[in-house]
């Protein structure tokens, strides 16, 4: 299924190894890793196609469904399951409809949906006219061609998804002294993604530069990643080396219109949008007061906040409310998606991976 820019298979929960490491070694042989090309399995050569949802019903009282989400590497044997992915999100209502683990509620069907990563719930809306999932529709987001039918997200708490809180270092934002860097004036932040916001100005760079030229920017991604190593331990995540957290991103004035411009680093390879929690997190950081996204980020007034996140394909426009009481803690995130239903059938496991299954 694709998931707004994101694709990948999904499977019910129950139809995989209850076992951890058997289940990983499916999921690799699945998606063909670790091969760059993937070229023997349906991994798609690239994070944001090397994805797997894992879908059941909902464990905890006023929960539909629950959601654990995987995310491979083309070329690496890991299966992250930590962090959550907000695109691969839009497609979990759909495929539980598609698969009778719910059914319908109207002319519009509203879940709440548990993500099992990082113990966040959210409202999930899809439009099921006569009783099906409509994929056709007229909503677009930047990234994916065409229009099709609106899936609506509302999160109900997203701070501190995998960090201890909104602000995992306590401060809006850090002064970090490297030697290849110099002193970098950073915000560390996690409002459903761990991630690190800076400048780009501040790196040398525009901010507005292209995927290619960003991905070609040897001494650019060198730098990323000593500061990616050393604010992962400042944002309590020890060793991020081998993880796909924290995000970074490069931020500058908006370009177009929106609030912010974004390029963003998942974490090793220029995002060609940027991800749905990323958005939220980066969004979250233009409204904070003393963040690094203070003073060139283009805010509304009112506790209700529309921010355009622009990205090297487009915009994502994410709504936000803040606590009229506390005005720096965000108590709703809102945001649009689209989802389809590409393929469904059986994809073939070797025998030597999962033995049991090869012999029941």
């Amino acid at each position: 299924m694709r998931g707004g820019t994101s694709r990948g298979p999904f499977f019910q929960r129950s139809d995989l190894p209850a076992d951890t490491a058997t289940r990983d070694r499916v999921l690799l042989a699945v998606m063909g890793s670790p091969d760059k090309r993937q070229i023997d399995g349906l991994g798609g050569a690239h994070p944001l196609t090397s994805k797997v949802g894992m879908v059941s019903r909902g464990e905890r009282p006023g929960v539909d469904l629950d959601f654990l989400f995987a995310q491979l590497q083309p070329d690496k044997d890991t299966v992250d399951v930590v962090t959550n992915c907000g695109n691969m999100l839009a497609a979990v209502v759909p495929f539980a409809l598609e698969t009778g683990l719910v059914a319908p509620r109207g002319e519009t069907s509203t879940f709440r949906v548990r993500t099992v990563n990082t113990d966040m719930t959210c409202d999930i809306t899809v439009q099921t006219p006569d009783g099906r999932v409509r994929y056709d529709g007229d909503a677009r987001i930047d990234g994916v061609p065409g229009t099709a039918s609106p899936v609506a997200i509302n999160f109900l708490d997203t701070a501190g998804s995998v960090c201890s809180g909104l602000l995992p270092t306590g401060a809006t934002h850090d002064a970090v002294a490297l030697p290849s860097l110099g002193e970098l004036r950073v915000t560390c932040i996690d409002n459903g993604m761990p991630m690190v916001v800076m400048r780009a100005a501040d790196l040398g760079r525009t901010g507005y530069e292209g995927v290619a030229q960003l991905d070609g920017d040897a001494e650019l991604k060198a730098r990323l990643e000593a500061l990616r190593l050393h604010c992962g331990r400042l944002m309590g995540l020890g060793d991020v080396a081998a993880r796909s957290y924290p995000k970074m991103c490069l931020i500058a004035a908006p370009q177009h219109g929106g609030s912010i411009a974004t390029r963003c680093f998942i974490p090793h390879v220029c995002h060609d949008a940027i991800g749905v929690l990323a958005a939220v997190t980066v969004a979250t950081a233009c409204v904070l007061d003393g963040s690094v996204a203070h003073g060139i980020a283009a805010i509304s007034p009112g506790a209700v906040k529309t921010v355009s996140v622009e990205h090297p394909t487009g915009e994502f426009t994410v709504e936000l409310e803040l606590d009229r009481g506390d005005p720096q803690r965000v108590v709703r995130a809102a945001l649009l998606r689209t989802a389809r239903l590409i393929m469904r059938g059986e994809v073939m496991v070797p025998d030597q991976v999962w033995p049991e299954r090869a012999t029941s």
